[in-house]
């Protein structure tokens, strides 16, 4: 269980964050009310922690002594402190914390939460900084790396694009406007060919902002000066990224099966007409399968939906960790799937879906003190026919033959 300290005098403050990040989180939380106390437990606690909610002033650290201890040990640090003042705010960001938090009531308890999630979810975030001045690339790298992002470097236009290419989960691009090969324009459109603003941010730093609405309309998502303020910085961050893992939210919660995290039937239809288009073309070749749970209303009967959910899910498992990702699983509904594969060779179709069956009946899934079994029947169509529909109807139709012939077979 993930473990977060809070070092502060207020047991109030104590409280209601105990109980907040316990019911909406999960992980548990340990309290402290000096600096002698936190070094203690952190040097004894061998579970180490997460991240740390620390008070700037504590009656033994009344410089932030603690602040500076708990980062030197390498644990995310948010301060809270009552002082708003820009003195306050300088001397906070210099300790390279994660973030502060002001004690100015309830309402701020919501932001401690995104806080503790996005270091949670930061460490698998990639973001690409291109700078051709080794000194400011170093700068905006060590602040990256305070938030925990998964950070890579480029000096050029051309390495940047080459890291891209090998590195096409990167969620943002923070680009210099001035480099060497290309100017920052032409960078945007040759990021832009491969990435829409939905699936890659990206915010360009330059001297001069009379450029900015420029920037923008070559396909840039925000833009931020060199001077920058070391707050204004990590909020324009989050916000480019949270917009990239908002819409990505949206676009999974469209396009997949809210019981298995499978592609959904919508989707089965949307990419797998294009791959039957493209395989018209002779450009490759495709097959379609269906896949039925046998006797699954006995289960339902027997167990409950609920066991009856747990097959499907347990089903869909395999699927998605059988195929490859140039092939599209999906759960077409009830307890039914159907896969379109990608350049299978017909000779060894036949052994492939036998080995999947073979695989899901030697699997199971528990109910109480009981082991259940099931099985599958699949129909697999590897004829090239006159439409998507036509190769689903025909793997439909062997997936009958499956049936009548006793099921937990394949047919073709």
């Amino acid at each position: 269980m993930n473990q977060i300290l809070i070092a502060d005098d207020s047991k109030v403050i104590y409280s209601i964050l105990k109980k907040k990040i316990e019911m909406e989180l999960h992980y548990e939380v340990k309290w402290v009310k000096t600096y002698f106390d936190a070094l203690k437990l952190i040097n004894t606690d061998e579970s180490g922690f997460m991240a740390a909610l620390v008070g700037l002033y504590l009656p033994d650290s009344p410089d932030g002594e603690i602040v500076d201890y708990i980062i030197s040990k390498n644990i995310p640090t948010i301060v809270f402190t009552g002082d708003p003042s820009d003195e306050v705010r300088k001397k906070i960001w210099s300790k390279k914390v994660f973030d502060y938090v002001l004690k100015e009531g309830g309402h701020n308890n919501d932001y401690i939460i995104s806080l503790l999630k996005r270091i949670n979810r930061n460490k698998s975030i990639k973001i690409l900084v291109a700078d051709d001045s080794s000194i400011h690339r170093a700068k905006i790298c060590d602040l990256l790396r305070v938030h925990l992002y998964n950070v890579l470097e480029a000096s050029d236009c051309d390495e940047t694009l080459s890291i891209l290419d090998a590195n096409q989960d990167t969620k943002m691009v923070i680009t210099d406007f001035e480099m060497p090969n290309m100017n920052g324009f032409q960078l945007i459109k040759d990021i832009r060919t491969k990435y829409n603003k939905e699936e890659l941010s990206i915010i360009v730093m330059s001297g001069d902002n009379s450029l900015s609405a420029r920037y923008i309309k070559y396909g840039a998502n925000d833009f931020i000066t060199k001077n920058f303020f070391t707050e204004e910085f990590y909020c324009r961050v989050t916000q480019n990224i949270e917009l990239v893992e908002h819409i990505k939210e949206i676009k999974d919660s469209s396009n997949k099966d809210y019981l298995t995290d499978m592609f959904n039937r919508k989707y089965f239809f949307e990419v797998g007409k294009k791959l039957y288009a493209n395989s018209k073309r002779k450009n490759l070749s495709i097959s379609v399968a269906m896949i039925d749970i046998d006797y699954f209303k006995r289960i339902n009967d027997a167990y409950g939906h609920d066991v009856g959910d747990l097959v499907i899910k347990s089903v869909g498992n395999i699927l998605k960790n059988r195929f490859r990702e140039s092939d599209v699983v999906a759960r077409f509904g009830g307890e039914e799937f159907c896969i379109l594969t990608c350049n299978m060779k017909k000779e060894h179709t036949e052994k492939i879906f036998n080995n999947l069956r073979e695989n899901i009946e030697h699997s199971d899934v528990s109910c109480g003190n009981k082991i259940i079994n099931y099985t599958v029947s699949i129909g697999v169509c590897t004829e090239h026919l006159n439409s998507l529909e036509e190769m689903i109807k025909e793997a439909d139709i062997m997936l009958y033959k499956a049936k009548e012939a006793g099921r937990n077979r394949v047919c073709l």
